[in-house]
């Protein structure tokens, strides 16, 4: 039996709501209406199901109007949709990634940087105007603590050639000492005089900043991500000054007992909620994680970023545990009278557990890299189809990436999830290595059968129902940017592009192009040229580099 591309639920349009309904009720009014119903050009079956008015698209029409739309549209397929007419083109900011120098580059900051590009790469696909902004963790008193440790155990070749590897090496030297008096009053120093614009040390803090960016630069082109702003905290300092004069002019800045300066945010003005922002000795709050700390360098960020990109959306993507600092931030910049604050978005996601590398733990993404690409190229190698292809380095480096960011992407980016490298790796199920391995797949169908485009064709040859179930895949795919366009999740993507490999998968091997007529050939090939389209379109936004060979 045929299944119905569309269905009308009867109680969907019953005035009375479902729930007074019984359902031989529904039934009987779902077959009058059926009946009352007649098919045209476009409609060519109408039944009635257990509730349901079911529509069957004319066939033909179907391949025909799909098959159209996807090979003219090319990468724009599914954006030109009108479901996106009414949307109007925004300016959006998109704080992502985020690392602090010197400290390691955590697993969280991958699902930062991933998480963030996707919804850049979303939101550009779609028209919109974006900056992608990485804050880096660059000012503090751990500097002085670092400048310290440098004095005494840096070295400056090592600083140039990996500076990552080297400051942290430098920070945990120095943190065995860290709470002696005599080092905590050098730290204490070499901050000041960072804060007091001395030439030396903020040169040595510059190399810091400069080599780490220089290499962080590196890694992001591995992961296929780039920024237009290197932003930080350092940049805020004369500015963070700014926010404390506005915060006392319009009285939100209050002092406790203890001195601590405070901000109300509760409404009745009883502090049943507050938000702690200077400390006692006078110097603004950095985010800590075990109190609810807004620093005015965030404040001023924000102020900056409106007043230079007047934009009308920004997002935040951060770990969930910083979702309570957020709320505070844009309560305090409405506050202070900013209503664009309503217009900011913070966009968390849940922590990974047990990632690590066969040496033990991971400590700088460049690991977690290598380590993907490494255990791809074990794989591809005990694979019997792996001798010919060009570059298997890089192959392995974008199948074991794509690996990472499906494993990532497949649920709630709000839920914690167990990291494993042997579910993430596997070459069937719904993994990464399945998506880039059935793109490989089509596109080698396509190179050993003409690789032009096949444009007319007798869509008579695609009544299969393998065929059709493509074909009503393919239809769908604008509903599913729309749906991650609304909630910003990835997962509606990523499943729609499992789904598509698995039927994609299933007509490959019941609609063989080699050997059938020529006419049936020509059409079976286009129907894979545009499966292989549309992944491939889906695949870049979520940032996977589809590969051609594996």
């Amino acid at each position: 039996r045929r299944v119905a591309d569309f269905q009308l639920s009867i109680a969907s349009i019953t005035e009375d709501g479902s729930s007074n309904c019984l359902a031989q009720d529904l039934q009987l009014r779902a077959q009058k209406l059926a009946e009352r119903l007649k098919c045209d050009a476009v409609v060519s079956e109408i039944s009635a199901g257990p509730g349901t008015v079911n529509f069957t698209i004319n066939r033909e029409l179907l391949a025909k109007t799909v098959l159209q739309q996807v090979l003219k549209d090319g990468s724009e397929y599914g954006v030109k949709s009108e479901l996106f007419f009414r949307v109007p083109r925004q300016k959006a900011v998109i704080e992502f990634s985020s690392p602090n120098i010197a400290k390691k580059f955590h697993i969280g900051h991958l699902r930062s940087t991933i998480v963030g590009n996707f919804i850049a790469n979303l939101k550009v696909a779609l028209g919109h105007e974006v900056t992608r902004i990485n804050y880096l963790g660059d000012w503090g008193m751990q500097f002085g603590l670092l400048g310290v440790g440098f004095q005494s155990f840096g070295n400056e070749e090592k600083l140039k050639s990996s500076p990552l590897q080297h400051l942290f090496e430098v920070y945990v030297q120095i943190n065995k000492v860290a709470e002696d008096e005599n080092t905590k009053k050098l730290a204490k120093d070499f901050f000041r005089k960072m804060e007091e614009h001395d030439e030396q040390t903020l040169s040595l803090w510059k190399q810091f900043r400069d080599f780490s960016i220089e290499e962080y630069i590196q890694i992001y082109k591995r992961l296929g991500v780039h920024f237009d702003e290197y932003s930080g905290e350092s940049f805020y300092q004369e500015k963070s000054q700014e926010v404390l004069k506005m915060l006392e002019e319009k009285g939100l800045l209050q002092k406790t007992i203890k001195g601590t300066g405070i901000v109300d945010l509760s409404e009745k003005k009883d502090l049943s909620s507050f938000s702690t922002v200077m400390r006692s000795d006078g110097t603004s709050l950095y985010i800590t994680r075990q109190f609810l700390i807004i620093s005015f360098r965030d404040l001023a960020a924000a102020i900056d970023r409106m007043n230079k990109h007047s934009w009308d959306t920004m997002i935040y993507v951060t770990d969930k545990s910083q979702s309570n600092h957020f709320q505070h931030l844009f309560q305090i910049l409405k506050l202070m009278g900013y209503d664009w604050a309503e217009r900011c978005q913070h966009v968390s996601f849940g922590l990974v557990q047990g990632m690590k590398t066969r040496r033990g733990e991971v400590i700088f993404l460049e690991d977690v890299l290598n380590e993907a690409r490494s255990r791809m190229l074990q794989n591809m190698a005990s694979a019997k189809t792996t001798k010919d292809i060009e570059d298997p380095m890089e192959t392995a480096e974008k199948v074991g990436l794509a690996a990472l960011i499906i494993q990532d992407f497949r649920g709630l980016l709000s839920s914690d999830y167990q990291f494993s490298w042997d579910r993430a790796l596997q070459s069937r199920g719904d993994t990464g290595v399945f998506l880039q391995y059935t793109h490989a797949r089509l596109h080698s169908l396509e190179q050993r059968h003409g690789n032009e485009q096949v444009t007319d064709i007798n869509v008579a040859c695609l009544q299969e129902p393998d065929a059709i179930s493509v074909l009503q895949h393919l239809l769908r795919y604008d509903e599913v940017l729309y749906r991650s366009s609304q909630d910003l999740q990835p997962k509606h993507i990523v499943s729609y592009l499992l789904t598509l490999s698995h039927l994609a998968a299933v007509a490959h091997k019941t609609l063989p192009v080699k050997g059938s007529a020529p006419e049936l050939a020509q059409a079976r090939l286009c129907l894979f040229q545009a499966a292989r389209s549309v992944l491939a379109n889906g695949m870049k936004l979520l940032g996977i580099t589809p590969v051609k060979q594996m």
